[in-house]
């Protein structure tokens, strides 16, 4: 998705997630104009992961002197642009997942008619006990 297509999805979703996953946004947008010389109408946002981040382990007084814990949990946001022809490759994945999977074809064992390996046990040699 274009990197204007998904600042404006952002913009009008209403969830507290989304104001600050634009935040994110914004601010990779500025390092790839700034660290890497890429203009903003170039970029594809290629990925979008929000992972699981530290938790700040806190407590809350309970009855009869006990203790309840809080976890105030944090996440890590992770946004991926790209400048590789966004609409070409774009294209590409839908072909790709269009196209019929191929069939597998399950192989099965040769049965042996006599051939197999004699079991443990089986009295082929006897031990003899003398006194």
């Amino acid at each position: 998705m274009a990197v204007s297509d998904a600042l404006d999805v952002i913009r009008f979703t209403p969830k507290k997630a989304a104001y600050l996953i634009g935040k994110t946004l914004k601010s990779a947008i500025a390092n790839a104009e700034a660290n890497h010389d890429i203009s903003a109408d170039l970029l594809v946002v290629k990925s979008a992961t929000v992972n699981e981040g530290p938790a700040l382990k806190r407590w809350s007084p309970a009855a009869r002197g006990g203790a309840s814990p809080i976890r105030k949990r944090t996440s890590h946001i992770f946004i991926v642009l790209t400048d590789e022809g966004g609409e070409a490759s774009a294209r590409r994945e839908r072909t790709q997942e269009a196209r019929p999977a191929k069939k597998k074809v399950a192989k099965t064992a040769p049965q042996s008619g006599g051939d197999e390996a004699p079991e443990a046990g089986s009295g082929e040699a006897s031990e003899s006990s003398a006194k």
